[in-house]
């Protein structure tokens, strides 16, 4: 084909659009209508003659990538310049060549709502006349999870969620390459994240406590007893309703059988009590599942959840997958491919399917997480990215790269990571270190190298709690255990605290407490360097990427240094209390509540612009609550020592020696508040 002119483009370059009535591609041209704005100023033209850009399905002769989702960029002349020919194979295939048009030749990042970057304003654009062949993905259906989305929940006061909240989720999905989403989790079915997604043209499926996206049993029927082999009719009744509403959807069916609330359903059922009993029931119930679908669906797509008690059931023999449903193996909650700790209990067994498995295999993997325990929902992946690209590739060495389904939280705080993933699922594989440069660089426009470096020296601050590469805090580790800690004190127990093995293993309260204090206070140091490194970066960087990078990286700087502050205090005040030093112990639960509060008060200094009460439902994580737990613990020390008229201390530590015996109480007793009586107590005590 001979050699074109570049593609001159600008305000005055029309638009031919020739697939009409389809809501997918309808809303992908809003978006580029909006970045054809976003750059030149105005509305793109749409037009049928002569255009610079046609958007059309393939036809013969295009050479189009024939595999789903495939698409081309063919360069043409015409007689008033070059014309950009986007070719797409189906649907999605069109909204893809869309997108990397918008992305390589208007300039709009990925993530650009996500990171606050706006593409460039400019007068012309001129692109090299390069025909393009989209390359077919590594991973057939990928996608996110949108799971513990609570401060997308919160964001906005309207219930549940608007299309305002959603629609930059799916289209950064769709810009990231995915096709594939869970919507939020157990959110209200009148929302419209449901339809939204199909509507952007993505894939839908579904919880893996939610099979083939049905109404919970409990929900439906409360009162009865959530057991199949007492109700299977009621069970198969929720199936079917799920399947009659879906079945004209995108879908990607989940099978599965776990208990209410997630959890094993022998808790609900304990007469099925054997492994042989539970395994039978499963693969009955799934097969059932699958023969229900394959009666209202044409081929329809199938995938099993290798979760939990049903991956350790499945790898002993005991439960049957039928032919050609997807087997979805999960990581941990920490990026490691073993099974998940579920309180003390971490037996580590592997989570891929065997050599000798056949069949189609996938992941559900997590870039963030919510455990009660370490986990990082507020902050970003807290091990070296590279344990998610040598877990992700393993995987897929594996066979398991049919399926790539990526728990994404509240996305604002992981769009680093997402966009790691993201060219995983594309490619395969990925250098980590040439995809960090890259992505800061599309960030920033200068300090690219020492911000690099933050991102880098990040893992390297998190606190190791165990012996694995995986076992790495995120800010979730200051919280949790800080509460039971705080509840286990207070409320007088003896031994140890049962809830805190997993960290510690089992030794005596106080030792407990001392493991977490050394760990806390080994990690200050590296956050208050990588926190003063980050401020003296952002003197560099012009206003919007100062605030960028404060939204996208110091402020979880902020809330690692401030929980491992708060943690290492709290620490002390339980030992200086054991040694019936209340005054000390006083002073430094003080200081934990300063230090919580520390972290409250980074999160609303993110709360601007667009941010505007993004963290206001922060209930997971909750620094709320941790912050008025360690009040409650200052405000008991208080009392053992400074009650009953809470002007003991005062007049024990701070009333000069030539009044404290003869002043008259009648007009020397205002107690100082806790803020200030600390502040005073800690210039004479310490």
């Amino acid at each position: 084909m001979k050699a074109c002119e570049p593609l001159i483009i600008s305000s005055e370059s029309g638009y031919n659009l020739r697939i009409h009535g389809n809501e997918p591609i309808a809303r992908a041209w809003n978006m580029i209508a909006r970045d054809h704005k976003h750059v030149f100023g105005q509305e793109p033209r749409q037009t049928e003659k002569e255009p610079s850009i046609v958007i059309r399905y393939t036809q013969e002769g295009d050479d189009c990538p024939d595999w789903p989702e495939g698409y081309c960029l063919r360069f043409v002349a015409g007689s008033k310049g070059t014309i950009l020919h986007i070719i797409g194979n189906d649907e999605l295939g069109i909204i893809y060549g869309l997108l990397h048009y918008s992305r390589y030749a208007l300039g709009v990042e990925p993530f650009w709502f996500w990171a606050e970057l706006l593409p460039p304003q400019q007068d012309t654009i001129v692109w090299p006349s390069q025909n393009y062949d989209s390359p077919q993905p590594k991973v057939r259906y990928r996608g996110w999870f949108v799971n513990d989305e609570v401060c997308l929940i919160g964001w906005k006061d309207e219930y549940p969620p608007t299309e305002q909240v959603w629609q930059p989720v799916f289209e950064a999905l769709l810009r990231c390459g995915g096709n594939m989403v869970i919507p939020g989790t157990d959110l209200p079915r009148t929302g419209i994240h449901h339809k939204l997604a199909a509507e952007m043209g993505l894939w839908l499926t579904h919880h893996h406590a939610e099979p083939l996206g049905a109404e919970m049993f409990l929900r439906a029927f409360p009162g009865k007893q959530a057991s199949y082999r007492e109700h299977p009719e009621l069970f198969e009744q929720l199936w079917q309703e799920a399947i009659e509403r879906q079945k004209g959807e995108q879908l990607v069916w989940v099978l599965s059988f776990r208990g209410q609330g997630d959890k094993p359903f022998w808790e609900d059922d304990p007469s099925i009590n054997t492994p042989d009993k539970r395994g039978q029931l499963i693969s009955y119930v799934v097969r059932k599942q699958y023969n229900m679908i394959c009666e209202c669906v044409e081929h329809p797509v199938c995938c099993m959840a290798m979760y939990g008690e049903i991956a350790e059931l499945y790898k002993q023999g005991y439960i049957e997958v039928p032919a050609g449903v997807i087997k979805v193996w999960a990581d941990n909650g920490y990026g490691k491919m073993v099974s998940r700790r579920h309180g003390n209990l971490n037996h580590r067994i592997p989570a891929l399917p065997e050599a000798e498995d056949g069949g189609k295999n996938g992941v559900y993997y997590h870039v963030t997480f919510h455990d009660l325990q370490a986990s990082n929902h507020l902050t970003q992946f807290p091990s070296s990215v590279s344990l998610i690209v040598d877990e992700l590739t393993a995987a897929f060495t594996t066979g398991a790269d049919e399926y790539l389904l990526v728990n994404s939280g509240n996305i604002l705080p992981h769009v680093y990571t997402l966009d790691l993933v993201a060219n995983v699922w594309t490619n395969g594989e990925v250098d980590a270190e040439a995809q960090l440069t890259d992505f800061v660089a599309r960030l920033y426009s200068c300090q690219h190298q020492e911000i690099s470096q933050l991102y880098r020296d990040y893992s390297r601050c998190t606190i190791e709690y165990g012996p694995h590469k995986d076992d790495r805090a995120g800010e979730e580790f200051y919280h949790h255990p800080a509460r039971q800690m705080m509840g286990f004190w207070l409320q007088g127990k003896a031994g140890h605290d049962e809830r805190l093995c997993w960290a510690t293993g089992e030794k005596p309260f106080a030792e407990q407490v001392s493991w977490f204090k050394q760990k806390a206070e080994s990690a200050i140091p590296g956050w208050a360097e990588l926190r003063e490194r980050c401020l003296q970066i952002m003197k560099h960087l012009s206003e919007d990427e100062n605030r960028r990078l404060y939204n996208q990286l110091l402020v979880q700087i902020e809330l690692h240094l401030s929980g491992s502050r708060g943690l290492a205090r709290l620490c002390l005040a339980y030992g200086l209390f054991l040694e019936k030093e209340y005054a000390r112990a006083f002073i430094q639960a003080s200081h934990a509540v300063w230090s919580f509060q520390m972290g409250k008060e980074a999160l609303s200094l993110a709360e601007t612009g667009r941010w505007e009460h993004f963290y206001r439902a922060d209930w997971l994580t909750n620094l709320d609550n941790t912050i008025s737990h360690a009040d409650t613990v200052r405000r008991f020390l208080r009392l053992q020592g400074d009650s009953p008229d809470m002007f003991l201390w005062s007049k024990q530590y701070l009333m000069p020696e030539t009044e404290k015996y003869i002043y008259l109480e009648n007009t020397h007793r205002k107690p100082l508040p806790d803020d200030e009586l600390a502040r005073c107590l800690e210039k004479v005590l310490y």
